[in-house]
């Protein structure tokens, strides 16, 4: 009996299984379906601004969604007409994320300019980063969702250590893995840069060159900016905003994939929305998941069948 034949044998004898194949990101597709194909629902938009007399008459920006057990919270920016008007923040629950309800105490916090935020729960503590007032990403946090406490802007910093050159630093969007916390943000939606925290007090960049770019594709070759980090069987997506066109006046949404947060390929289909979506997010609804997009209302795009 050949020697690698008497090994089997003997293995099989003493009870012992071979271990089970493990799946890796390259075993799966890296832009899944039900990530990156979506339709929209009837009844769009599902939240919008009030457009009667209220602090909410309108809303802008990345607004953000957490679905937690049964039940969907979304933060929003609302503000009225008028130049430099203050953006407030507001609140609203829904069961089922079609349907809302908007917090009796709106708005819940006033002491500062909130607009773009993403969210992230950590332990028993909510971390919402943001903008103030010219473009620049600051800290709240919360312990009941309601009640935001103002930490101060984010610091950050260069590779070596110098502090970021004065100007707008925008759209912060979060990623937190083990007790690393990840900031993509952009300066003038030219580009995103990345840096990293472990104390949430200064934030240095992995590097200083963008980790991501605009173009060399039409769709994206005028601005840039990351809403969302998910992380989906070994791999990271990121989910931004573009805009093919140099005033802006219409946005779509992309993703681009990575295995380490720092080099990004982009969806050869992208942009996976157009028709002047933005600012969106992946909601997962206990099945799959929902694509909502945020300004200048909430719309709802659900997986394709």
């Amino acid at each position: 009996m050949k020697n690698g034949c008497l090994l089997f044998c003997l293995v099989l004898f003493a009870g012992y299984r071979l271990p089970e194949r493990v799946v890796s990101p390259v075993d799966e597709p890296p832009f899944p379906a039900r990530l990156v194909q979506f339709t929209p629902y009837a009844n769009n938009p599902v939240f919008s601004g009030t457009e009667q007399d209220t602090w909410d008459k309108h809303i802008r920006e990345r607004g953000y969604i957490l679905r937690e057990g049964k039940t969907y919270h979304l933060w929003y920016t609302g503000y009225r007409d008028g130049k430099n008007q203050t953006k407030f923040l507001g609140y609203a629950t829904s069961a089922d994320g079609f349907h809302w309800t908007r917090y009796a105490g709106n708005p819940i916090h006033t002491d500062t300019w909130v607009e773009d935020m993403s969210v992230v729960k950590s332990a028993d503590t909510y971390y919402m980063f943001a903008e103030g007032k010219d473009d620049i990403a600051h800290l709240l946090t919360s312990t009941d969702r309601i009640h935001w406490q103002e930490r101060g802007p984010l610091a950050i910093r260069y590779t070596d250590g110098r502090p970021l050159s004065k100007g707008p630093f925008g759209t912060p969007t979060i990623w937190k893995e083990a007790d690393t916390w990840y900031l993509f943000y952009e300066r003038s939606d030219e580009a995103v840069w990345l840096a990293t925290s472990k104390d949430l007090t200064v934030w240095t960049n992995v590097q200083d060159e963008p980790v991501l770019k605009k173009g060399p594709e039409t769709y994206d070759q005028y601005a840039v900016a990351m809403n969302q980090i998910i992380k989906y069987k070994g791999r990271y997506y990121g989910y931004y905003h573009a805009s093919a066109y140099k005033d802006w006046h219409e946005w779509s949404m992309n993703v681009a994939v990575s295995t380490d947060l720092i080099h990004w390929t982009k969806y050869p289909h992208n942009p996976i929305l157009g028709n002047n979506c933005s600012s969106g997010i992946l909601v997962p609804d206990g099945a799959s998941y929902r694509l909502y997009t945020m300004h200048p209302d909430v719309k709802v795009f659900l997986p394709k069948k």
